[in-house]
């Protein structure tokens, strides 16, 4: 096989890649209701596919491998573009949570942990009380809002939906970064210095007290 058809073979697959990966995200934010980054994304989506199917079309009598590189990439795109959405994670969603009347106010902490606005209602499962507890939080942040609920419970059953339009009071807030990822907080960087000045005798407080006085000196 000619090099140069590889070459091309495998330019025509990539470009189907990021052709139709852009054409599944274009598919789902058009069903969330963005019409800017659908018309964004339509532009570039129809601009590579008129490239990639000029060049197979005027190719393929004599160089057929080219449709398999097509295919190929047609479906690698669609997988492509799945992942990278999911990883994006655009819009709010609606997070349903179902638990036993024991564990439901050591649930509602961890949601006023999270900064979540939270609606509770009273129902009956099978097995007795339960409470279903209501919350509306961007898509993004259930990677670190599921992991505390499971700590919780570890069988906890919940429901996630795709909310289209939010009402502003129940606008999703941004989780601190504090709380997602824990930072070097003042406790921390005490417990530190007090383990590296345990061997010197030396009281936390009073070596503030000095690097303090120090400091005045310098200025």
């Amino acid at each position: 096989m000619d090099q140069s058809i590889i070459v091309a073979g495998i330019l025509i697959f990539f470009a189907r890649v990021l052709d139709v990966s852009l054409g599944t995200m274009r598919t789902i934010v058009t069903v969330q209701g963005r019409m800017t980054m659908a018309f964004i994304l339509g532009i570039f989506e129809t601009v590579i596919w008129i490239t990639v199917v000029s060049a197979v079309i005027s190719q393929i009598t004599e160089s057929p491998v080219l449709v398999v590189f097509y295919a190929l990439g047609y479906a690698c795109g669609n997988v492509v573009g799945i992942l990278a959405e999911r990883k994006i994670a655009l819009g709010p969603v609606i997070l349903r949570l179902i638990v036993e009347d024991e564990k439901k106010e050591t649930m509602v902490t961890v949601f006023r942990d999270l900064f979540l606005d939270i609606t509770t209602f009273t129902g009956t499962g099978t097995k007795g009380p339960v409470t279903e507890i209501y919350s509306v939080c961007r898509r993004r942040d259930l990677s670190s809002i599921v992991p505390k609920l499971r700590e919780v419970d570890p069988n906890a059953f919940y429901v996630i939906e795709q909310a289209r339009d939010v009402s502003k009071h129940l606008k999703p807030v941004t989780i601190p970064k504090t709380v997602r990822r824990p930072g070097f907080t003042k406790e921390l960087a005490y417990h530190f210095f007090q383990r590296l000045l345990k061997p010197f005798n030396i009281p936390v407080a009073e070596w503030g007290s000095v690097f303090n006085r120090n400091r005045m000196r310098l200025h």
